[in-house]
C-alpha cells in the first residue's frame, strides 16, 4: 500500500448511515446550519460549545434534567462548569434497556463463559444497591474493587453510581502495595475482590494478598467467585463475605437512581504512578457520560444491540470507556486473561463467534499478532467487524498496514489517544473521513485540540505539544486530597496559562490528521532538537530480530545522547551487523538526529499493568535515581537490567 493513497475511505452509503452524519443533519435542521463534512462540524462544535453539547445531550437521549444553562465561565479552564443546573444518574443511563437480550458477554480465557441479559444485570444491580445502602454507603462514599473485567464488576460499579457513591477499580494482578498506594488514599467504605483469576492458563491465587489489603484498608470486603474457592478466600479475610452472602437478604426490584449534579464525582482513576504515588483523578458523572456517549455514538457509530469489545483490564481507563457503551444500547463483550491463551487466536475466535462490530485493543497487541505470523483475515470470519480501534501507545505505520493486509481490508481503523486524565480521547476516528497510514483521523468533536510550539504558538507540519485550548466536559473535577488544586494545576496548566497541556508530542498532517510521537516528558533532546521516541520504535520494531524497544536520553558530556535498548527475538544476537542495520534504518526512516549513540540488548523491558513501556523509570535508573513506585509495574524486576550498565560509562 502506498502512503499517497488512503488505506480506507468511507463509501457514501457508509457516511450517510453513520450516526455522526445523522447528528450533523439534525444540527443543520435545528440550528439553521449548513455543515457538510467533518471539518465544518468540528469547527462549529468548538466555536459554539454550549449549542454543540446541548445537541449531543438531546441526540444521544441522555436521561435526566438538562437545565437551561449549558456552560458558565467557559473562558476559564479551571472555573468552567458545564450544565450547572442539570440532574442525572450515570447508572440510569447505562441501564438503558430491559429484557432477555444480551447486555454482557464474558469470556475468561478458555476457562469460563457467561452471558448476562439486561434483566439479569438490573436485578443484580438492585440487590447490590440495597446491600450497599444497608452497609451505610451513600453519596460521595468510595467503593473500591480489585477485579477482573467480568460482568459482576460492572454490576458493582452501576450499584455504586446509582446511589451517588464513587467507584474506583484496579486489576487483580496488582501487587499488595500497588493496590494500597491507590485505594489507601481514598479510604473506601467497601472493598470488592475476586476469589482468584486465570492468566496464561494458570490459576492465580489471591488469598494472602486480599486478606492483607482488606486488613490495611479496614473496610468490609466482598469476595466475588471466579477462579479458586470464594468461600475459602472469604474465610481467610477478616470481615469478608462472598457476593452471594452479601446480597442474599435482598430481593430484586426496580433500581432507584439518585438524581445528581452534573459535576458529582463518579470515578476515581489513577495515574500510572511510575514517578511517585499515583495521582487520584476524580471524574464527574455528567462529564464522563456526555463525553463517552459522544465517542460511542458519534465517533464509533455504535447503534443498539451491536457487539462492542475492548481488550482492557479494570486498571485502565479503557474499562470505563467500554462500560459506557451500555448507554448506547450496545452489548458489551468482556474478556479477562492473556490474549494469547491458549494461543493467539482467542480474541479473533471471540470476534467471530459473537460477531463484534467494534474490536478495540492496544497497538502492542496488533504488533504482537503481526509478529506471531497470524493472519486473522484468512483464518476467521470477521464479516460483522466494521471498526477496529487501537490505543495505549502510537500505532506504527506498519501496524496500520498489517490491520488491512492481515486482519480485514474493508474496515475503519481508528488509532485513538487521550487518557486517564480525561477518561476519554482527545483525538480519535470518525466515520466521515479517510484513514491514512500512521495517522489518527482527527480531533474529538467539542475539543479545541491543537499543536503548539514552545512559545505557545500553533504550528502545522512540525512537532509540538498537544493542547486543548478550551474547557470541555470531561476535565477532572479535582484530584483527591488536593483541596487547593495545586497538583491539578501543576499537572496540566503550568506550561501554558489557561490551556490544557496534555504531555503528548504531536504533529498535524497534511490530511488534517495527527501523529503522536510519544510522551513529551520522554522527548529526547540531542543537540537541543526535540525527537519523539515513537519515531525510533516505528523503525526498529519492524525488524524481524526486534521484539520491542525502549529509548531514553542519557545526560552525557553537557548534552543528551540517545540510548536505545532492544529486546531481541529468540536466537537473535546484537551483532555489529545488526547494530549497523538498525542505525541505517533509523537514519533513513527517521533522520540522522534519531540515530542512537548506543544500542544495548536487554532480556526484558519494564512496562505498566496496562502494557505501556516506562521510559522515565528506565531513565531514572540509568541516572542513578530511585524509582519511586515500582508497584505500578507489571515486571518491576526488569528495571534491574538497566542498573550500572558498563556500555553507558563511555
Amino acid at each position: 500500500m502506498q502512503d499517497n493513497q488512503p488505506l480506507w475511505t468511507p463509501s457514501d452509503e457508509f457516511r450517510r448511515h453513520s450516526p455522526m452524519f445523522a447528528f450533523m443533519q439534525e444540527c443543520n435542521r435545528r440550528f439553521g446550519l449548513s455543515l457538510s463534512d467533518f471539518g465544518s462540524l468540528h469547527a462549529w462544535s468548538i466555536t459554539e460549545r454550549e449549542t454543540f453539547w446541548t445537541a449531543v445531550w438531546d441526540f444521544c437521549g441522555i436521561k435526566g434534567k438538562r437545565g437551561e444553562r449549558a456552560l458558565i465561565n467557559g473562558d476559564l479552564m479551571l472555573e468552567a462548569r458545564f450544565f450547572p443546573d442539570a440532574e442525572l444518574n450515570f447508572a440510569e443511563n447505562l441501564l438503558s434497556k430491559s429484557g432477555e437480550g444480551d447486555a454482557l458477554v464474558f469470556w475468561g480465557e478458555d476457562k469460563v463463559r457467561d452471558r448476562w441479559s439486561w434483566d439479569r444485570l438490573s436485578a443484580t444491580v438492585s440487590r447490590l444497591q440495597q446491600a450497599y445502602i444497608a452497609l451505610g454507603i451513600g453519596k460521595g462514599d468510595r467503593v473500591a474493587a480489585m477485579m477482573p473485567n467480568m460482568p459482576e464488576t460492572i454490576a458493582c460499579m452501576l450499584a455504586a453510581a446509582s446511589i451517588g457513591a464513587i467507584w474506583s477499580s484496579c486489576s487483580p494482578d496488582f501487587g499488595e502495595q500497588g493496590v494500597l498506594d491507590r485505594f489507601g488514599q481514598i479510604e473506601p467504605k467497601l472493598f470488592i475482590a475476586c476469589s482468584g483469576y486465570w492468566y496464561a492458563g494458570k490459576l492465580q491465587d489471591v488469598t494472602t494478598k486480599v486478606g492483607a489489603i482488606a486488613q490495611r484498608l479496614g473496610a468490609p470486603t466482598v469476595i466475588v467467585p471466579y477462579a479458586g474457592d470464594a468461600d475459602a478466600v472469604a474465610a481467610a479475610t477478616p470481615g469478608a463475605k462472598t457476593l452471594s452472602a452479601f446480597i442474599a437478604p435482598f430481593e430484586a426490584k426496580a433500581v432507584e437512581f439518585a438524581p445528581l449534579p452534573f459535576a458529582h464525582p463518579l470515578f476515581i482513576l489513577f495515574s500510572s504512578g511510575t514517578t511517585g504515588v499515583p495521582k487520584c483523578i476524580v471524574h464527574s458523572t455528567g462529564g464522563a457520560l456526555l463525553q463517552l456517549i459522544k465517542e460511542h455514538r458519534l465517533h464509533c457509530g455504535v447503534v443498539p444491540d451491536e457487539k462492542v469489545f475492548y481488550f482492557t483490564t479494570c486498571g485502565w481507563m479503557m474499562w470505563n470507556w467500554l462500560v459506557t457503551g451500555l448507554a448506547a444500547g450496545a452489548t458489551l463483550c468482556l474478556y479477562d486473561g492473556s490474549p494469547f491463551a491458549p494461543d493467539g487466536n482467542i480474541l479473533f475466535d471471540y470476534a467471530q463467534e459473537e460477531g463484534f462490530a467494534v474490536f478495540g485493543t492496544s497497538a502492542k497487541y496488533i504488533d504482537a499478532v503481526r509478529k506471531s505470523g497470524l493472519t486473522p483475515k484468512t483464518s476467521h470470519d470477521l464479516t460483522s467487524l466494521r471498526l477496529m480501534t487501537s490505543t495505549g501507545s502510537p500505532l506504527s505505520p506498519e501496524g496500520f498496514t498489517f490491520v488491512y493486509e492481515g486482519i480485514k481490508d474493508d474496515i475503519q481503523l481508528a488509532s485513538i489517544s487521550g487518557g486517564t486524565d480525561i477518561v476519554s480521547c482527545f483525538v480519535l476516528g470518525n466515520p466521515l473521513q479517510s484513514v491514512w497510514r500512521g495517522e489518527i483521523q482527527g480531533a474529538g468533536l467539542g475539543l479545541a485540540v491543537d499543536v503548539w510550539n514552545e512559545d505557545g504558538k500553533p504550528v502545522r507540519g512540525e512537532k509540538g505539544e498537544l493542547v486543548c485550548a478550551k474547557a470541555f466536559p470531561s476535565m477532572p473535577v479535582m484530584f483527591w486530597n488536593d483541596p487547593d488544586r495545586v497538583k491539578y494545576h501543576a499537572a496540566y496548566f503550568e506550561r501554558f496559562d489557561n490551556v490544557w497541556c496534555h504531555g503528548d508530542f504531536a504533529e498535524w498532517t497534511e490530511h488534517g490528521g495527527l501523529i503522536i510521537h510519544g510522551r513529551s516528558d520522554a522527548t529526547l533532546n540531542p543537540g537541543g532538537v526535540r525527537i519523539g521516541t515513537a519515531e525510533i520504535y516505528n523503525q526498529v520494531e519492524q525488524m524481524p530480530e526486534v521484539l520491542e524497544a525502549l529509548c531514553i536520553g542519557q545526560d552525557w558530556d553537557d548534552d543528551v545522547r540517545v540510548v536505545l535498548f532492544v529486546r531481541l527475538t529468540s536466537g537473535a544476537a546484537l551483532t555489529e551487523d545488526l547494530v549497523k542495520a538498525m542505525k541505517t534504518r533509523i537514519r533513513t526512516g527517521a533522520s540522522p538526529r534519531h540515530v542512537p549513540a548506543k544500542i544495548i540488548a536487554v532480556t526484558d523491558i519494564p512496562r505498566t499493568k496496562s502494557g505501556k513501556i516506562v521510559e522515565l523509570a528506565v531513565r531514572d535508573v540509568v541516572h542513578g535515581r530511585a524509582v519511586k513506585n515500582k508497584e505500578a509495574l507489571a515486571n518491576p524486576e526488569a528495571l534491574d537490567l538497566f542498573v550500572g550498565l558498563a556500555e553507558l560509562q563511555n
